[in-house]
């Protein structure tokens, strides 16, 4: 019995010990502790959150702008005519992700596309908390430099409200994809959902997250050209 009380106030220890980091960590704590926070949040909560809200003028911390949500979604019309391809990008999207991928299916009938309403035609991932930190981390510093002469992504994809939807033509720049297997090259949107309240805000949190933004000058010289 004595044995069987002490086993029951250590669980409650634990269990308390977990609610606290679950609390110091913003929800970001992977169960049982069995890896580290991810590298990119901890830099976020480390060094960008502070500069961000001295450079931003924010009265609290709270106020400043962070990453909610990513959404990555692969369209795929040739699903109308082979259910095939549609397996393959959900398993595409899965190892990429390291998450389930639901498929989404046509809202309306296009009878010019063959389209009816209910027909699968695409797959998507919705990332939070730690996996959404972990696959921004790969994006920013792995895939996107492997892309074929890579000058950066675009600063003008933002949806008015800090959001911002970055469109990439090949899946085979993500590592967990063996371009051996792969049948044929796809692509994707990835859109970054933040808390910004504008789209400057939601621009300096995302560049100061590391993410590849052309330089102004660039973009005018290859628009030049």
């Amino acid at each position: 019995m004595a044995k069987d009380k002490k086993q029951d106030k250590a669980g409650k220890g634990k269990d308390k010990a977990a609610k606290k980091d679950k609390k110091k960590g913003g929800g970001e704590v992977l169960p049982e502790q069995k890896r580290p926070y991810p590298r990119l949040w901890t830099r976020y909560k480390e060094s960008v959150a502070p500069q961000l809200k001295k450079d931003l003028n924010l009265k609290s911390i709270s106020q400043v702008p962070k990453v909610e949500k990513i959404v990555i979604n692969m369209g795929l019309g040739e699903a109308i005519s082979n259910n095939k391809v549609l397996d393959l990008a959900v398993d595409e999207l899965e190892a990429i992700t390291g998450q389930k991928a639901v498929v989404t299916k046509a809202k309306k009938s296009v009878s010019n596309f063959k389209l009816r309403e209910g027909m699968p035609i695409g797959a998507m991932v919705t990332l939070r908390r730690a996996v959404m930190w972990e696959f921004l981390d790969r994006l920013i510093n792995i895939a996107l430099p492997r892309q074929r002469d890579f000058k950066g992504v675009s600063d003008k994809a933002f949806d008015g409200r800090g959001n911002y939807t970055l469109g990439l033509k090949e899946q085979i720049i993500f590592p967990e994809i063996d371009y051996d297997k792969v049948d044929r090259v796809r692509g994707m949107n990835i859109c970054v959902v933040t808390t910004a309240e504008n789209d400057e805000q939601g621009l300096t949190l995302l560049r100061a997250l590391g993410m590849p933004f052309r330089r102004r000058n660039q973009e005018q010289g290859q628009a030049a050209a």
